[in-house]
């Protein structure tokens, strides 16, 4: 089978994401680059939100008529201005990384098959944070509150029980009533509940979803808010008068844009655009379907369901239940085919994947149809069987970072995997038996894998922290790893790799390994230079 095959088109917007992320790593670094990590930002600014409105709410006068008093002495308090400023702040930057989160995912076409349903409830979270922010401007009733809330009530006017109307119930004298005020306030926070709520449905279906960003990229965001929030604080405009229209007001265009956008248009065509993005948003995962590639199957003789494919699934794609024949195991794994994104990092969890096994065909646990094991197995083996020169190096590769063939050369064998997650460890003791002096494993970008855990499951399996692990007989030294979707880049890494083990006396014992026969019978490690 020709590894070649299998890998997928990548689209000019996704290439164009990857040189971005990957020119932020440079002075960010992949674990505190925030493109990489919108997702974890976004639940960090919310916390940042929570706690600066929960500060807010006990030092302010919830009523109608004392609000606005006691934001603006709130505000003459060093402790409540930083407070205001985060809480305003950091409210548009959740706006701004949500959005960004939204339009990432989408240019990287992670929004059908089984990643539907984060991609749907992504959706409904961008209607409740607008919800949220917009009706925490209310309830300080300065004039720009007095904008916003007659904007909003104009657009509802168009939908039936809602709109002027109901507003005008809850107006006292001209003036806005304590009930008014409380049904405000009671939505500011059952709203962002909601929202809260919401969040936690958004990552059912992701396991070890990335919720919590790196030390830098917190401590670096929340010094930026919290400068923002005294470099230019976060004011309150002149007082609400309901008898009086606002005329020029600085608006928050991150929260407040659809407000100018209905006046300069209609409350209808406010709902038709709305209703219109949120259809197409809602309906593109079915309306843009590619071809499903073949799931994970489950081999029940092959499996003694040990719970590894379950465990390292990132999509919670495996479950461990009884088995479906007699063998003796308490239980085996099973596949949800709905949740499985053929990712492969299931194989490679699996004890039995190894090569070394004298069996006739290569059946593991749990396999691949398109990219099975023991067609990886051959190819390798065509591969050491090829290589003349010295130092003699085999690259493992993923179909989602750079196409490791063209590298391939005398001294150079390639072989691609569906995620470099799907790599058991045992594959690269096997190479370098079989006459490999080094091996490369080659992936996505650290934090940056499409599968969201190849590149770290196969970093902690070769460094012996996860299992399945790599021998410790295993000379460090033989084995690099290199996580780039950049071909120069990863030219220099290999040209470094085959310096080193240049360096290295290439003899067949030096390898550390004891000799052992390739099914074909020749002598691994024993391969002619």
């Amino acid at each position: 089978m020709d590894a070649r095959s299998t890998r997928p088109p990548k689209t000019a917007a996704a290439r164009l994401v990857e040189r971005v992320e990957a020119a932020l790593d440079r002075p960010f670094g992949s674990r505190a680059n925030p493109l990489r990590h919108l997702g974890a930002l976004g639940f960090y600014l919310f916390w940042i939100i929570l706690a600066s409105g929960i500060y807010l709410y006990f030092a302010f006068d919830a009523t109608a008529t004392g609000a606005y008093r006691s934001i603006e002495e709130l505000g003459r308090n060093p402790v409540g201005a930083l407070a205001r400023g985060l809480h305003r702040y950091a409210s548009d930057a959740f706006v701004a990384v949500v959005v960004l989160h939204l339009i990432r995912e989408w240019l990287l076409g992670r929004f059908t098959g089984a990643r539907w349903f984060p991609w749907v409830t992504g959706i409904v979270l961008i209607g409740l944070i607008y919800a949220s922010g917009i009706g925490g401007y209310w309830l300080v009733w300065d004039t720009l509150a007095q904008f916003s809330l007659t904007a909003t009530a104009e657009w509802l006017d168009r939908l039936p029980l809602f709109g002027l109307t109901l507003v005008r119930n809850f107006l006292d004298g001209g003036q806005m009533s304590d009930r008014f005020y409380s049904l405000l306030l009671f939505l500011h926070i059952g709203v962002p509940l909601a929202l809260l709520a919401g969040m936690w449905l958004h990552i059912q279906r992701v396991v070890r979803a990335d919720v919590t960003p790196a030390r830098a990229l917190a401590l670096g965001t929340l010094a930026t808010l919290a400068a923002l929030s005294f470099v230019e604080p976060a004011l309150s405009q002149a007082p609400a008068d309901v008898a009086a229209a606002p005329s020029r007001l600085p608006l928050d265009w991150w929260l407040l844009f659809a407000h100018p956008l209905m006046y300069r248009s209609s409350p209808a065509a406010l709902w038709v655009a709305v209703a219109g993005f949120a259809a197409l948003a809602l309906a593109l995962p079915w309306l843009v379907r590619a071809s499903p590639a073949p799931v994970a199957r489950v081999s029940p003789e092959n499996c003694n369901g040990c719970g590894r494919c379950f465990v390292d699934c990132p999509f919670g794609a495996v479950v461990i239940g009884p088995r479906t024949d007699a063998k003796r195991a308490p239980a085996q794994a099973r596949v949800i085919p709905e949740l499985c994104v053929a990712c492969g990092i299931c194989a490679g969890a699996c004890p039995s994947s190894t090569p070394f096994r004298s069996i006739a065909e290569l059946v593991t646990g749990i396999d691949m149809p398109q990219r099975p094991l023991a067609a990886l197995r051959d190819e390798l083996e065509r591969a050491l069987a090829g290589l003349r020169g010295d130092p003699r190096i085999v690259v493992f590769g993923c179909d989602q970072a750079v196409d490791v063939h063209r590298f391939a050369r005398a001294d150079t064998g390639a072989v691609s995997l569906l995620c470099a997650g799907q790599l058991p460890p045992s594959f690269v003791e096997y190479a370098l038996r079989g006459g490999a002096d080094g091996v490369l494993v080659s992936g996505c970008e650290r934090d940056g894998c499409r599968y969201r855990l190849g590149d770290a499951w196969t970093a902690e399996r070769l460094g012996g922290r996860r299992e399945p692990h790599l021998r410790a007989s295993v000379p460090a030294e033989r084995v690099r790893t290199a996580w780039t979707t950049s071909a120069p880049r990863l030219v220099r890494e290999l040209d470094e790799f085959r310096a080193g083990l240049g360096s290295l006396q290439a003899r067949p014992n030096a390898r550390g390994l004891p000799p052992r026969r390739l099914r074909s019978g020749t002598t691994e490690g024993m391969v002619p230079r």
